[in-house]
């Protein structure tokens, strides 16, 4: 998936993977990920270069009206214009509320169920709608014509203390069925896919994939492509041997019977403060110089402390 605020531009994006370098390898599928802009032309074109380069799915991001409180992010300092992607035209970023605020300023907060119809008539892309985050609107998804959802808090980056894709897949799979809308729509999961285990949970209850998104970056970032190499070789194997271990020999034969999803339902009983995992274990804690020296160590020992679903 290609983001619209890449590092990279999309074309050099798509250029690299249709790069002839391995030419046994079969063609990259690639989708775009949108943030929609105020100015619908600058949308449309966008959408419509990605489609005639090849895209194969449009997926749009519902869950950032503005941007979350990025507090390590805002504490950054930040000089440069940002992205120009989406520019309108002059130099209007402010650069007070840390990088991901400023380059993301284009985001049309207004953006609504209204402007599904307007979507499906500028492109041929299949559309779904990245950042669902309750039934309600899965259910509405797939009777506005959509084509799928992404079931997502956006990395635990926007709304705190909002449940995870997984918790939502378990309460909307069985509604879905019940109303004979489980074939309307793709859904997809993010967020906390660590394990290939955490793959097959969500394929069991009904996920057509998962999106995977630290791990790889850690992986490119200690050790570059090789490192991707071997995360995408560890998950793969990981695969195979646990879906021996449950007794499936293909993706069609996992089953929600396979998953015993009760603690989800139970998530708001047993605790009702969630913890900051990001803040307190994959980030590095918001504590200065001298408080780190007195706590030799705090972080490692917050390093084991990351939650996981209770399937």
């Amino acid at each position: 998936m290609i983001p619209t605020l890449a590092s990279c531009s999309f074309d050099e994006i798509v250029d690299a993977a249709s790069d002839k370098t391995f030419p046994d390898q079969p063609p990259t599928v690639q989708w775009l990920q949108l943030y929609v802009n105020k100015n619908r032309e600058i949308t449309k074109k966008i959408v419509q270069h990605a489609e005639a380069r090849g895209c194969k799915g449009l997926f749009i991001t519902v869950d950032a009206p503005q941007l979350g409180r990025r507090e390590k992010d805002m504490r950054s300092k930040f000089s440069d214009v940002g992205s120009q992607v989406q520019s309108t035209g002059g130099d209007q970023v402010d650069r007070s509320q840390g990088a991901a605020r400023a380059i993301s300023s284009f985001i049309d907060p207004s953006l609504s169920w209204k402007d599904i119809p307007w979507f499906l008539s500028i492109t041929k892309m299949p559309i779904l709608l990245k950042g669902v985050q309750c039934v309600e609107d899965v259910i509405k998804a797939a009777e506005s014509g959509v084509h799928g959802v992404v079931l997502s808090n956006h990395g635990g980056r926007q709304l705190d203390t909002s449940r995870s894709g997984i918790e939502i897949l378990a309460e909307a799979m069985p509604i879905l069925r019940e109303r004979n809308l489980q074939h309307k729509l793709e859904i997809y999961i993010d967020g906390g896919v660590r394990r290939a285990t955490d793959i097959i949970k969500a394929l069991c209850l009904g996920a057509k994939g998962v999106g995977i998104g630290r791990p790889f970056l850690y992986a490119m970032s200690a050790y570059g492509l090789p490192g991707v190499d071997r995360a995408m070789q560890l998950l793969k194997d990981e695969m195979e041997m646990n879906m021996r271990l449950i007794g499936a020999r293909s993706v069609e034969e996992l089953h929600p019977g396979l998953v015993d999803a009760r603690g989800i339902m139970q998530h708001g009983h047993i605790q009702t403060v969630p913890v900051d995992t990001l803040g307190l274990s994959a980030y590095d804690p918001l504590i200065g110089p001298k408080e780190m020296s007195i706590r030799p160590g705090t972080a490692g020992a917050m390093a084991g402390n990351g939650l996981k679903a209770k399937l």
